[in-house]
């Protein structure tokens, strides 16, 4: 690995880790949240904003952007917190997270937060919107990718297989989907809910090109979204991202039940220096 190579993998830890305490900053305001997801999603956002989307900080409507679709609202937190990373939400906000008057909603909204690109609280939508965004570029000759993210829960909704099927129909290169595999959503694991394996498989079949990596190895996400972004055939592309969550803190990583969680007032600092003594180790 050559220098300026190991420099921008370093950079990319660093947003990555900082992404991570964000999220833990902004978990403390409630006490509890999405925390889990935020943290093991943190990787693929940190490779995305930092080392593959084109946008403007000072200008989150650029008509130039990459778009990043949110299909599961209640990531917000984590979104937020590569938000602020980006500087395209200010850092002073942090303080505000799912407060009143708050531009940052414990769910994701478009109307209220800079850089939010659509509104996630019914599940499953992401992928569809994505299909409708991507023609709309096509059809403006822009050479912008439409990022969509969703969670392996949302595989139980019919729109999502409609997107897959519809993304392929039109050939739309310029969608890059990441479904973030941690097998946990609200009734219990996903796996068991509605069994979805094998996922790479059916995706291929459905005519996507698709990989499928740990996503919380740095190096593997960031190789992914290179050959997605590269990738030379006239197909969509979808990453599988396997990660743990509550990543980077092993107390929370132990937790059984950890789709919504409540931490403790002291756990919140205990949650801080696990993850810089991780960052360090």
């Amino acid at each position: 690995m050559d220098t300026s190579v190991r420099a921008a993998r370093a950079e990319l830890a660093q947003r990555a880790y900082r992404i991570r305490r964000n999220a833990l900053l902004m978990g403390e305001v409630q006490g509890q949240g999405y925390i889990a997801q935020a943290l093991d999603i943190a990787d693929v956002l940190a490779v995305a904003y930092f080392g593959a989307m084109n946008y403007r900080p000072e200008d989150p409507a650029w008509e130039g952007r990459d778009r990043f679709l949110l299909s599961n609202g209640h990531y917000a937190i984590a979104l937020y917190a590569a938000l602020i990373e980006a500087g395209i939400v200010p850092q002073e906000e942090l303080e505000t997270y799912g407060s009143d008057d708050s531009r940052l909603p414990m769910s994701g909204m478009a109307s209220y937060t800079p850089g939010m690109e659509m509104s996630g609280g019914s599940l499953g939508q992401g992928l569809t919107i994505a299909v409708g965004r991507a023609l709309g570029l096509k059809r403006k000759g822009s050479k912008s990718f439409v990022y969509t993210l969703f969670s392996d829960g949302e595989l139980d909704e019919g729109a999502i297989w409609e997107g897959l099927m519809s993304a392929a129909h039109h050939k739309l290169d310029n969608i890059i989907a990441i479904v973030d595999v941690n097998n946990q959503q609200a009734d219990g694991p996903s796996s068991q809910i509605m069994a979805f394996e094998p996922l790479r498989e059916k995706m291929e079949a459905f005519g996507w090109f698709t990989q499928r990596i740990d996503g919380n190895d740095l190096d593997a996400v960031i190789a992914a979204f290179d050959a997605a972004r590269n990738h030379p055939l006239p197909q969509p592309r979808m990453i599988i991202a396997d990660t743990l969550m509550g990543c980077g803190v092993p107390f929370l990583e132990a937790r059984e039940k950890n789709h919504f969680i409540r931490v403790e007032a002291h756990e919140w600092q205990l949650a801080l220096e696990a993850l810089e003594a991780g960052r360090k180790a």
